[in-house]
């Protein structure tokens, strides 16, 4: 069996037995999160099913961006993008950073993933031409703590998002679901 076949056979089953009042239920929930909030954060896997819980979120309160190691990389990249329409069209008035501990970007590399890459196949060419993204990216990612206060700063000196909506950092445990702030971002909402 492969991996696609497992998800649409679990999805069979899942659409089966899915009650009729929460398919009712489901319909009347808005595209806009209800706590107005959006959350940037890492893709790891320990993550799902464990940190909107842990936060009191539950499905529809919040868009939620995820990205390998919870970074922004330019002005203009795929976060900021998804932030943009969060703003402008979702009606998000705060933004929540949350890095975690015991991250596997703290340990990628640039040369890493371009061997890895190389040993697939990708042409040279190809990593040539983001070789300078790649190295700011991956190599500058060594404690989580300090990626979420780079990407916060990196938010809030974008000049695409707009001054007025707070963008606070965290970090998260995925062992133990315990949160700290690193950044308050409320306070840096007042000095504007």
């Amino acid at each position: 069996m492969s991996i696609l076949h497992d998800i649409l056979s679990a999805n069979e089953s899942f659409c089966a037995a899915l009650p009729i009042d929460y398919t009712q239920e489901d319909h009347q929930k808005s595209k806009l999160p209800q706590k107005q909030v959006a959350i940037i954060t890492c893709m790891d896997t320990r993550l799902v099913n464990f940190l909107e819980p842990a936060l009191g979120l539950a499905r529809g309160d919040a868009k939620v961006i995820k990205t390998a190691g919870n970074s922004v990389t330019g002005v203009f990249d795929g976060t900021i993008r998804s932030l943009m329409v969060c703003i402008y069209e979702l009606g998000v008035k705060e933004i929540l950073v949350i890095g975690h501990h015991e991250c596997g970007m703290a340990k990628t590399t640039s040369q890493s993933l371009t061997n890895a890459m190389l040993s697939r196949g990708v042409p040279k060419e190809a990593i040539h031409m983001v070789a300078k993204e790649l190295r700011e990216w991956a190599d500058e990612f060594h404690h989580p703590e300090q990626n979420v206060r780079d990407t916060v700063e990196a938010i809030r000196l974008n000049p695409l998002i707009p001054s007025d909506v707070p963008t606070h950092g965290l970090i998260f445990h995925p062992r133990t679901g315990k949160l700290d702030v690193i950044i308050d971002g409320y306070e840096y909402a007042e000095q504007q």
